[in-house]
């Protein structure tokens, strides 16, 4: 039995200002570092030994990554007090085009709130200059089966340290929802999400508690 964790990265700045982020570098809020702390500290009391972290090139993702793993007291993933971990920008959240930088409520005012629904829930719409789910997955997907699938089918736990949308993706990936699904499946930021593998298929999937 092995573990895959998808942790999307703790509050940030911009989601405490409630504006699109997509690839926009922003750091984390102190209450995004305090849930990236207790993200290890539930890693920590599930006793689940990290082998391999994957994440993005977004700091807000980087950070929980090193916030939870130092939480979680796994001390053979650090070198020189720097983390190991494999960094691509295929894990980078959905860009949002031309909706980045600009607050929810007020976009939702200026293109009517159906039309930012549209763009922000459905597979294929992307928002003006952006990107849609469908090409998120398209990204992630063959990453996804080039750099981590081997060690998961290595019997290794893995923890991918990303974004919603970039893990959201990585759930289509696995056959965990269908597109039409996915919509509607939040994923908490700071929240680790367990999938259990066995023999490389997957057995079960909840968010560790």
């Amino acid at each position: 039995m092995n573990k895959l964790i998808l942790l999307r990265h703790g509050q940030s700045q911009w989601n405490f200002e409630n504006k699109f982020t997509g690839w926009k570098d922003v750091a984390l809020t102190e209450k995004g570092q305090n849930e990236a702390r207790k993200a290890g500290q539930l890693i920590k009391k599930h006793k689940i030994k990290i082998d391999k972290i994957f994440s993005s090139n977004l700091q807000r993702a980087n950070k929980t990554a090193e916030i939870a793993i130092k939480e979680a007291e796994i001390i053979d993933l650090w070198e020189e007090n720097k983390l190991i971990m494999s960094t691509d920008d295929s894990l980078n959240e959905r860009d949002y085009g031309d909706l980045v930088g600009l607050n929810k409520e007020e976009t939702a005012k200026k293109f009517g709130e159906d039309q930012v629904h549209i763009w922000r829930r459905s597979y294929d719409t992307p928002p003006p200059n952006g990107e849609s789910l469908k090409d998120v997955v398209n990204r992630v997907s063959p990453y996804y089966e080039r750099e981590i699938l081997p060690y998961i089918n290595d019997n290794k736990n893995v923890l991918i340290a990303a974004h919603g949308n970039s893990l959201r993706a990585t759930m289509i990936q696995l056959g965990l929802y269908k597109p039409e699904q996915i919509s509607s499946i939040e994923l908490p930021t700071g929240s680790p999400f367990c999938i259990d593998f066995n023999d490389g298929i997957i057995e079960k999937s909840y968010f560790l508690s």
